[in-house]
């Protein structure tokens, strides 16, 4: 009996303790996580069974209702941090959400030219959207944990962040088409198969691309791991949906690519100046409003020069 106790004993003091939900994990309990990947996971679910995803001609109304579902879960859940954690962190969500959703706009050029290019079908077009959110997930996930790493660790790195959000206003700015032109190999592969695989590996690759502008941008607005997140795959749920929507007015919006640099030099400009300069969220906020629905107008309103 002595025996055996001493080997109940052991076991208990050795057996690993179970993780428990409200496990801090990378600046949120692990409830949250979860939580949080659930919804995601439901929301695509639900996108992916829906009638405009099945169909072989676009139906940009259907496209913008669920649009405004996904911006209305969005907020929500901005609705929700404000409750558990203030409305700092509310505001930064919001933030991330709004600069992430404006970049991606200038995602959707390339997407546009991307399908054009390969000739594929309206539904060919929704599966490989469909696959390259769950791939914009991982490569998203990857990139905001080295940019908190690297800011956590090495505090140069936020005027690097400035430097790179610089140089993407500069090259926005100089170009006279709001899309940028697609990269050699993916020209090349557009005139060879157009298997569903080498497309989604395009999509993929033009969204890692954009990554290197758009997560330092909302770095410079959040250092909540979990706001940062939460906030870009937010809007990535909404990219596919929004690019349908707005399919048909891409090419009358010729002045969004000037508010987007000049959004991206505000960001820098936000970074850059961080240690001398505080600007609060809600300024910064409307401050990226204004400059969106002020180039967005302006495209709409003005029509192209005819020669």
């Amino acid at each position: 009996m002595p025996a055996q106790r001493a080997l109940t004993c052991y076991l208990n003091y050795h057996q690993p303790m179970p993780l428990a939900l409200d496990t801090i994990l990378w600046g949120a309990p692990l409830k949250w996580w979860i939580g949080f990947h659930l919804a995601v996971l439901l929301l695509i679910a639900i996108d992916a069974t829906l009638p405009h995803a099945r169909l072989d001609k676009p139906r940009p109304r259907l496209a913008w209702v669920w649009s405004f579902f996904v911006a209305a879960a969005a907020g929500l859940f901005a609705f929700w941090l404000n409750f558990v954690q203030g409305r700092q962190t509310a505001l930064e969500f919001v933030s991330g959400y709004t600069i992430e959703t404006s970049l991606s706009i200038d995602n959707l050029f390339v997407f546009l030219l991307l399908f054009r290019g390969f000739g594929i079908s309206h539904r060919q077009q929704h599966r490989a959207l469909l696959w390259g959110v769950f791939g914009a997930i991982v490569l998203r996930a990857c990139f905001i944990a080295t940019g908190v790493a690297l800011l956590t660790h090495f505090a140069w790195v936020t005027y690097f962040f400035g430097l790179i959000l610089l140089y993407a206003a500069f090259r926005l700015a100089r170009t006279s088409e709001p899309s940028v032109a697609l990269p050699n190999w993916i020209t090349r592969l557009q005139h060879g198969s157009h298997g569903l695989l080498w497309i989604i590996v395009a999509v993929e690759a033009t969204d890692l691309l954009f990554a290197i502008d758009s997560v330092p941008a909302v770095l410079a607005v959040s250092r909540n791991p979990f706001v940062v997140y939460t906030s870009n795959i937010a809007a990535i749920l909404g990219l596919r949906s929004l690019y349908f929507a707005l399919s048909g007015l891409l090419d009358r919006l010729r002045l969004l690519h000037y508010g987007l640099a000049a959004l991206l030099a505000f960001v820098a400009f936000k970074m850059l100046a961080a240690p001398w300069l505080e600007i609060p969220v809600h300024i910064s906020l409307a401050i990226m409003a204004a400059i969106l629905l002020i180039t967005a107008a302006a495209s709409l309103w003005t029509r192209p020069k005819t020669v």
